[in-house]
């Protein structure tokens, strides 16, 4: 049976109309990651999708939590998003030693604390299963191998080849299973297990947002008592099968991920200290 590790996608949102503050965030608090690690074992770093971290602000991280709090990193668009890295940096996403030599960097702090518990390559809804796409899976495998590695693919051609499966498994890599809204071209919601940790995102089910809203109200979505029980029998089936488990709410409209993230620990009969 595995560890079973549940937190949020992301700890702080600070502005806007879906902050947390007042809603997860008490006022007057004083340092988020501190007050949120009091309640979740881990987190699913967010930022490090933008840019590399800085390591300074990196080994904060690793003072403000607790022993045995890991921390999931969200790997450089410029790896997985180029089109979107094109967008915000103005130069195309022309992939050298050097890039990954400072992501690596960047995530010493974490690794040398051993609070490092996987790197997430989320790749866009567009990444589809061809020779290159494939080619693009070992190549992370090759320069990220030392750390744990779930891969997160959204596109049906991916699903629909068994030989998916193979490739992660061959690779030691966790198949993410996401929930999210369903469309012609997502990918199917059962898929298997293939490696010994398993690694769940939940990302709200609101499909009249999904394309049409903003960054924020996409995830304004707060899952049902029925919702969370549904998504608890796949995670305690899951577990059943690896040693590891993960399970991130993506969800973060006005702290709707930190709620549900607590229900989910409530069905699964976890403790504040789990």
């Amino acid at each position: 049976m595995a560890k079973i590790y549940i937190g949020t996608s992301g700890w702080s949102y600070p502005t806007g109309e879906g902050t947390w503050k007042g809603f997860f965030y008490p006022p007057g608090t004083k340092n988020e990651l501190e007050f949120y690690s009091q309640f979740f074992n881990t987190v699913e770093v967010n930022s490090s999708f933008y840019r590399p971290p800085n390591p300074a602000y990196v080994a904060n991280w690793v003072k403000r939590t607790p022993p045995g709090f890991l921390f999931a990193v969200k790997l450089w668009q410029k790896f997985t998003h180029p089109e979107m890295y094109r967008a915000a940096a103005g130069e195309e996403a022309v992939i050298s030693y050097d890039d990954v030599d400072l992501f690596r960097q960047s995530l010493e702090p974490i690794v040398q604390a051993g609070k490092m518990c996987a790197l997430l390559a989320q790749f866009p809804p567009s990444f589809m299963n061809n020779s290159r796409g494939q080619h693009l899976i070992e190549v992370l495998s090759r320069h990220f191998g030392q750390y744990r590695l779930a891969v997160e693919l959204r596109h049906k051609s991916w699903s629909d080849d068994p030989a998916t499966a193979n490739l992660l498994k061959q690779n030691n890599i966790a198949w993410v299973q996401i929930d999210e809204p369903k469309f012609q071209s997502s990918i199917a919601s059962e898929i298997p297990l293939t490696s010994d940790t398993a690694y769940f995102r939940f990302h709200g089910r609101n499909a009249e947002k999904w394309w049409n809203g903003n960054v924020e109200t996409r995830y304004c979505y707060d899952y049902s008592p029925e919702e969370i029980r549904e998504l608890a029998e796949k995670v305690k089936a899951a577990a059943a099968q690896t040693s590891l488990l993960f399970a991130f709410f993506n969800n973060h409209w006005q702290g709707y991920a930190p709620k549900n993230a607590t229900d989910m620990k409530k069905a699964l009969q976890l403790t504040l200290s789990d």
